[in-house]
């Protein structure tokens, strides 16, 4: 591939960590009034419904609708990286993000095996990439990416 920079393991989980603290700064108010203060000490399971919500659908919502619009999460999206077709080099379909938001699930159930994967695959592909077909690249801009075939 000609110019394309893949995206590699240290820049992906610190994109994670920033979405994970802006979605903690959003949603840690909002469970503390639901919940009260003694939800943080809890040590099992779901609180109820608005916990379920609040922890799970809303989060990968709002994941799914930043990446159809802009193929990136906020971290993403600082850190300039963007996710791309595997293939093309474009824009992902919605049904390749959604399968890439699941592909999660299958990259961390095995020891975050899947997601160690991305420090160790030449094109820096988690398993989460590689059933969706998307590779995360760093945005050198509106140009659009010029993709080969693979060899």
């Amino acid at each position: 591939m000609n110019d394309v920079k893949y995206a590699g393991f240290w820049i992906r989980t610190g994109a994670a960590l920033i979405d994970s603290l802006l979605m903690a700064m959003v949603l840690a108010p909002v469970l503390s009034l639901i919940y009260g203060r003694d939800y943080w000490h809890r040590t099992a399971g779901l609180s109820g419904s608005w916990d379920f919500f609040f922890n799970y659908i809303l989060p990968a919502v709002a994941v799914i609708a930043f990446w159809v619009w802009k193929s990136a999460t906020p971290g993403k999206m600082i850190l300039k990286l963007r996710i791309v077709d595997a293939q093309t080099g474009g824009k992902p379909s919605t049904g390749q993000f959604i399968g890439r938001y699941l592909g999660y699930y299958v990259s961390i159930l095995p020891l975050m095996l899947g997601i160690i994967w991305v420090g160790l695959d030449k094109r820096k592909q988690g398993w989460h990439d590689k059933l969706a077909g998307t590779v995360v690249i760093r945005d050198a801009g509106t140009d659009p990416v010029r993709f080969e075939a693979p060899e």
